[in-house]
């Protein structure tokens, strides 16, 4: 059902909700035609359906699958799309020092999927780290091919494949006229353009333990915005986001950060960094964040402090 919001100057914001990639995704377009917006917005539908097949580990033709099941066997060629993506989640994993991370086992090497999670970040079993090994990915940029060296070695999306089906919904939508908008994916944001009203899209980032009582209102025109709340202190809060607080190299939980939002051009790059600023910590993650350039970040502790990295001011 697409929802509409209407004011004066005849602009109106159309709306519709849809279930994918496991978590909700709500569209929202610009515009002055239901017809059209709502052709829009199922072409945006597609996509998103699209890019989750794409990247699911299932069915006879997944190029995951292939990949997955010829770990320590022989490297496979590789859909474009795919191996450009594996490409920039290994960036991010050399930039956050395997902090994120696509990889895992599946616990044995006969090369059974068994169906452990595949974002990393999440853990398992009290206090235990999943093996993980960015490192063991070999990528042939000249036969466009991957190599899991390791036999049980996996490789999966949780972590990023949301963020990047919005970005991709997104660019479908402007080839496709729609000038202003919004992706909400299960509460990760992505715009572009400016309201109906012409302002600026913001957003309120709110306190894990007071959700109605924003903090800051910042403005996201244009950029993508993420948050990782810590699972050990809000396991029951709700939150799309059930991401441990892990340390991946120490294997302890982290207690000092309880939300992280990331702000930066993608969604695929603020979905993939909000976890390894959290699990990195308070002032590892402030310095890393203030290295790069477009990409900020405000960090509530466990003390209700707020940290903001250049860039944003509160």
């Amino acid at each position: 059902m697409l929802a509409v919001k209407t004011l004066s100057n005849n602009l109106t914001t159309f709306r519709r909700n849809v279930h994918a990639m496991g978590d909700k995704f709500e569209i929202s377009v610009v515009g002055n035609d239901p017809l059209l917006a709502n052709e829009q917005i199922e072409i945006a539908i597609d996509e998103i359906n699209r890019v989750e097949k794409l990247l699911s580990a299932f069915g006879d033709d997944s190029n995951i699958k292939q990949i997955n099941r010829n770990a320590g066997i022989a490297p496979v060629k590789a859909n474009g799309e795919i191996f450009r993506l594996i490409s920039r989640a290994l960036q991010i994993s050399e930039l956050t020092h395997g902090a994120f991370d696509i990889t895992y086992f599946t616990g044995n090497a006969a090369g059974n999927d068994s169906p452990l999670v595949e974002n990393t970040t999440v853990k398992t079993a009290p206090y235990t780290v999943m093996q993980t090994n960015y490192q063991n990915v070999v990528l042939d940029a000249v036969k466009q091919t991957i190599f899991l060296k390791e036999k049980g070695m996996r490789i999966g999306f949780g972590a990023n494949s949301k963020g990047y089906a919005a970005d991709r919904a997104k660019y479908i939508l402007q080839m496709n006229g729609v000038s202003s908008g919004v992706i909400n994916s299960g509460g990760d944001l992505l715009t572009w353009g400016t309201q109906p009203n012409f302002k600026p899209w913001t957003v309120a980032a709110a306190d894990p333990e007071q959700r109605k009582q924003p903090f800051a209102q910042l403005n996201i025109s244009d950029m993508a915005f993420a948050t990782a709340i810590n699972a050990e202190r809000y396991a029951s809060a709700g939150n799309k986001k059930f991401q441990s607080a892990a340390s991946n190299k120490k294997g302890f939980p982290v207690s000092e950060i309880k939300s992280v939002s990331i702000m930066s051009p993608t969604a695929e790059l603020a979905d993939a960094m909000a976890s390894p600023v959290m699990n990195i910590g308070v002032n590892a993650g402030m310095y890393m964040i203030n290295q790069l350039n477009q990409i900020a970040c405000v960090v509530i502790d466990d003390q209700n402090r707020v940290y903001t990295s250049k860039g944003i001011s509160i």
